[in-house]
């Protein structure tokens, strides 16, 4: 078994493998059900992941990091995603269906701390292993429902937060920014948030912070309405970079590119085009295929009877302009080389 995301990404950058949920039977529902490999039939060397909605591609790019591990390793694995990134519901069902059928371990990707708790419940009263990647399950809550989890996996988000308010600082010098945040209460927002608020104190003024939902038309609006208050506002900073690129729209819309500075946090390839182009100043690159990657090979030690750290962290990288055209050539991949703990 050769667990090498160096390896794995290189192959999808080649066209050798590039799985996604269009090419799943999931249909309308936004889910996906792809089995690869030639894993047996038994519970005990099956993967079954449960993510966020593939209309935003961070988690396109996650669900083809799972993909690509599975198939490199010949393990059968299964993934589900939300319709939406905002479905806790369906999202919920997905994974309370797929707890009553035979996996050997679970990947989970939760909308909110607490959406896939009771799916959850469901799956460690069989002590099965459970891998949580990018965004955490709510502690408290896995706790009272009697849920351990294996391992978490995932973006340290308060420090990417800060990646991005020293770069605000560099770009901008001081004045007024504003920030705007995924669902309200959301545990990875609110970490970036603070870790953007902590790096600019005392430097920059935040006139105002704001819930956009993860959506990019959500965060146009509330973009628009900032800037009319705001006249002399020098910059923003978006939670993610769906919300990134709708700020960068409304900076147009408002004739001050390159008066507004905007920064976000996930280097997909439309930002990191936008990067490029000099529309978006910066992105700080999470990379959810490495997460998707990690998760199934947490999964797979786990179900061997090994060890696995409680937590692990995934890589981050500041992506400016001078940067962007490499990060887009090693795209989904790391543009900058890691220490995989799970090697």
């Amino acid at each position: 078994m050769q667990h090498s995301l160096r390896l794995a990404g290189a192959l999808v950058l080649t066209g050798t493998l590039v799985l996604s949920g269009c090419g799943s039977d999931g249909g309308s529902d936004g889910g996906s059900d792809g089995s690869n490999g030639s894993g047996g039939g038994g519970g005990g060397d099956k993967i079954a992941a449960v993510i966020k909605g593939l209309d935003n591609p961070f988690f396109q790019a996650m669900e083809d990091g799972i993909n690509a591990q599975a198939e490199e390793d010949s393990v059968s694995v299964t993934v589900q995603a939300a319709q939406s990134i905002t479905d806790t519901t369906g999202q919920s069902d997905k994974l309370s269906a797929l707890a009553q059928q035979d996996y050997g371990c679970f990947v989970v990707n939760p909308i909110s701390g607490t959406n896939l708790v009771n799916g959850l419940a469901r799956i460690g009263a069989k002590d099965i292993p459970i891998v949580n990647i990018d965004s955490p399950v709510d502690a408290k809550a896995a706790k009272a429902a009697g849920v351990d989890l294996t391992t978490y996996i995932g973006t340290d988000n308060t420090e990417a937060g800060g990646k991005a308010g020293d770069a605000m600082v560099e770009a901008v010098g001081s004045g007024k920014v504003a920030l705007i945040g995924g669902i309200s209460g959301d545990v990875t927002s609110g970490a970036r948030l603070d870790g953007f608020t902590k790096a600019v104190e005392g430097k920059l003024d935040i006139v105002q912070t704001t819930a956009a939902d993860w959506e990019r038309q959500k965060a146009l609006t509330a973009a628009t309405t900032i800037m009319d208050k705001n006249p002399d506002l020098k910059g923003f900073f978006a939670a993610n970079d769906d919300m990134g690129l709708g700020i960068v729209q409304a900076v147009k819309n408002a004739g001050k590119t390159g008066k507004v500075t905007v920064i976000s946090v996930d280097g997909n390839k439309d930002a990191l085009q936008a990067v490029q182009a000099g529309d978006l100043y910066a992105t700080v690159a999470q990379y959810p295929y490495a997460v998707g990657q990690l998760g199934v090979q947490a999964c797979e030690k786990a179900m061997a009877g090994d060890e696995v750290p409680d937590n692990i962290v995934s890589p981050t990288a500041l992506v400016t302009k001078d940067k962007a055209a490499e990060a887009i050539a090693k795209f989904p991949a790391p543009f900058e080389a890691f220490e995989n703990p799970l090697d």
